[in-house]
């Protein structure tokens, strides 16, 4: 979910009822708005169910890796092309995820492509099968397709994950299969460890090379039961991201065989990924091992704490519906759905933020029907601090100012 995916506005400046109309004005310009005043609302809120790097300064950012340069030493020399701490991180990732190798990328759009790209070469079908909200699908312009010469098919459009049954049934051959998990436009989403299994079973019976889209992978193991070596031995090939999870700077890495590994760091250079040096993004992803990898079933716990908070402080406060989705989140993220309009539920959350210091919620909320709107909720360190009296008590606030702008 990102800015622009919110609607036409215009800001409602004054302190009274006055809800903001998506008429007049210009589109982009409320969005940077919004946008702006958000920022400004978590930087000077005092209570936060997240502080994630990207939306801190430079000048916090550059102390945050002066804090990482305890990980490393900083004796040696830079990396140049991908050696050094940049060889450091790959191998740190393939011990957390028991595979042969990893091989670093500046973006995982760049990661998975080549990985889809050297799959296809070896199984001889560029058809790949996903989901119709995966990532690749909705976020990156058709890249698979445009970019790297491959075919996608979706197995299904439902907001779930895919079934076994889907994948046996589909009528057509594919050569890869790949899972987003968990599925992030769905809701975060993940399968149980019996439906996971049997989905990758399903895919073998067709002769299809299984591909995980894990940007999130790093959290799904408080829900699926399992160690990351156990649900990542299930792949053929997984990607995982050093920024969405563990608060790194960028970055990627494609974990899988040593043989698919080496050809794609030959992809990886003829796409552009042979950078000269990554140690600053690379530091912070080592950080992020370090530091978040190991608190993220902890906010996976408090974040079913937040949930369930959230659903009573809603129906305490009477609103005709609302959902928290999943009720029992997977990961430590999951979506809020209000009967709405999402410029009214934009101007109702800044305004808490700015008039309180307590932002309960901080990303964007996006149109999801007529009169309908949803956010993306995270909970991390900060978030740890709310109890449930002090979520059920910043919903009541919101839901007030959320009904003075509607009347």
């Amino acid at each position: 979910m990102s800015d622009a995916a919110e609607q036409d506005g215009q800001r409602a400046d004054g302190q009274g009822g006055t809800a903001p109309q998506p008429e007049g004005g210009s589109a982009d310009g409320w969005r940077e708005r919004m946008r702006d005043r958000r920022l400004v609302a978590h930087r000077g809120a005092q209570r936060v169910l997240s502080r994630p790097g990207y939306l801190s300064s430079l000048r916090d950012r550059l102390a945050f890796l002066e804090r990482a340069a305890q990980l490393y030493d900083l004796d040696e020399r830079p990396d140049q092309y991908g050696d050094g701490i940049v060889e450091a991180l790959e191998r740190r990732v393939a011990e957390l995820l028991g595979t042969e190798a990893a091989a670093f990328f500046p973006t995982g759009t760049m990661a998975q492509q080549v990985a889809l790209r050297c799959w296809a070469g070896r199984t001889g079908n560029p058809t790949v099968a996903l989901h119709a909200l995966a990532h690749p699908q909705v976020h990156e312009g058709g890249a698979f397709t445009v970019v790297s010469g491959l075919r996608t098919v979706t197995v299904t459009s439902a907001p779930r994950m895919p079934t076994a049954e889907e994948v046996r049934a589909f009528p057509e051959p594919f050569g890869a299969l790949m899972l987003e998990l968990p599925l992030r436009d769905a809701g975060f989403l993940l399968p149980s460890w019996e439906e996971l299994t049997e989905v990758v079973e399903a895919a073998r019976e067709r002769d299809a090379v299984v591909h995980f889209d894990g940007a999130r992978l790093w959290e799904a193991t408080a829900h699926l039961g399992r160690p990351l070596q156990e649900i990542a031995g299930l792949a053929d090939s997984v990607y995982v991201s050093f920024y969405k999870s563990l608060d790194g700077f960028g970055g990627a890495a494609l974990a899988g065989p040593t043989t698919l590994v080496e050809e794609a760091k030959t992809w990886r250079h003829r796409y552009g990924g042979m950078v000269l040096q990554q140690f600053p993004t690379v530091l912070s992803a080592l950080a992020g091992l370090e530091w978040e990898l190991p608190r993220l079933p902890e906010y996976v716990t408090h974040a079913r704490v937040v949930a369930a908070a959230l659903r009573e402080g809603f129906a305490e406060a009477g609103l005709p519906w609302a959902r928290v989705h999943p009720e029992v989140p997977h990961t430590h993220q999951f979506q809020v759905w209000l009967p709405y309009d999402p410029h009214l539920l934009s101007e109702a959350a800044v305004r808490q933020g700015e008039e309180t210091k307590t932002l309960l919620f901080q990303s964007p909320w996006d149109e999801a029907g007529p009169g309908m709107a949803h956010t993306e909720v995270t909970v991390r360190a900060a978030g740890l601090e709310w109890s449930e009296s002090d979520v059920r008590a910043a919903v009541a606030d919101f839901v007030t100012r959320v009904r003075a702008l509607a009347a």
